[in-house]
């Protein structure tokens, strides 16, 4: 289904959640793209899949503070917002949701949402609780907004398997939209991450996509083994100063769960900490 776009009007800003329900009382298909706000073309590629297939478009902009295991990490994070609502308006979003911690937390929660084992590892294994919040603030927006698509992006894969799984597992009635990772020319994953890295540390930063790429190469050759296949691609990672692998492992896409034998399509994922930040990235790969 394809949309025409509409006619440029007024970006609306809102930042309780009953004016933002009061707003969203008409029929039309609502799209929603949750964002942490630090826009860059990988959210531009998520709004615009939004506008495409629906007649409303909502952001969300929110750091959410329960799914930062690390309080440095979070003060840390970049906030922008006066450019981010300028990225929205130049792409045609209508609403942009931004509420404080206090509008969407009046009291600290007791109800979470249990991840169980596909958190159990990759990121989740190094930041704990980290999907628990993800999963509670996901389920907390599309209570609010009732979207009928929500758009993700494939670099976040395990939050993106965890989302699907959400929708299914409580029966929501709401397409999860995956849109592919963009990517600067030499592959590095567009992150709001990355402008933490100077110009030496973003010289090294793609190296964890050379790894990546190249175990998916030995896939399509014909390597089955998944420990081999993950030795090879964690030895090409350079052993420099300022530069550690925390993880490159090979699972399976919907489950997140690390597999011995290649027999089918498969997430390659890695996290990789240059100098202070953290950067993530996953690749597909099919036999």
């Amino acid at each position: 289904m394809c949309r025409p776009r509409p006619q440029p009007v007024v970006l609306e800003q809102i930042e309780t959640i009953a004016a933002l329900r009061s707003r969203l009382t008409h029929g039309g298909a609502v799209g929603l793209v949750p964002t942490m706000g630090a826009l860059h073309a990988g959210h531009v590629a998520l709004i615009d899949a939004a506008r495409r297939d629906s007649d409303l478009v909502v952001a969300s902009i929110f750091v959410n503070p329960l799914q930062f295991n690390n309080a440095d990490d979070l003060a840390r994070y970049p906030q922008t917002l006066d450019a981010d609502l300028s990225v929205c308006r130049d792409r045609g979003v209508d609403l942009v949701f931004t509420p404080s911690a206090a509008e969407m937390y009046p009291q600290p929660p007791e109800c979470t949402v249990d991840v169980g084992r596909m958190a159990d590892n990759l990121c989740g294994k190094y930041r704990p609780g980290h999907f628990r919040g993800v999963a509670t603030i996901v389920l907390k927006l599309f209570q609010i907004v009732q979207p009928r698509f929500a758009y993700f992006g494939q670099k976040d894969a395990q939050q993106l398997a965890i989302i699907k799984r959400l929708t299914t597992d409580f029966n929501l009635p709401i397409g999860i939209v995956e849109v592919p990772t963009v990517r600067e020319p030499d592959g590095l994953a567009l992150s709001s991450r990355n402008r933490h890295l100077n110009a030496e540390e973003r010289k090294i930063a793609v190296s964890l996509y050379v790894a990546l790429t190249h175990a998916a190469t030995m896939i399509r050759e014909g390597a089955r083994s998944a420990e081999l296949i993950r030795r090879a691609a964690v030895d090409l990672v350079p052993q420099t100063a300022g530069l550690r692998l925390e993880y490159l492992e090979i699972v399976d896409p919907n489950t997140m769960q690390p597999l011995m034998e290649v027999d089918g399509p498969v997430c390659i994922a890695g996290a990789m900490w240059v100098g202070a930040t953290r950067l993530i990235d996953n690749v597909l790969a099919v036999p």
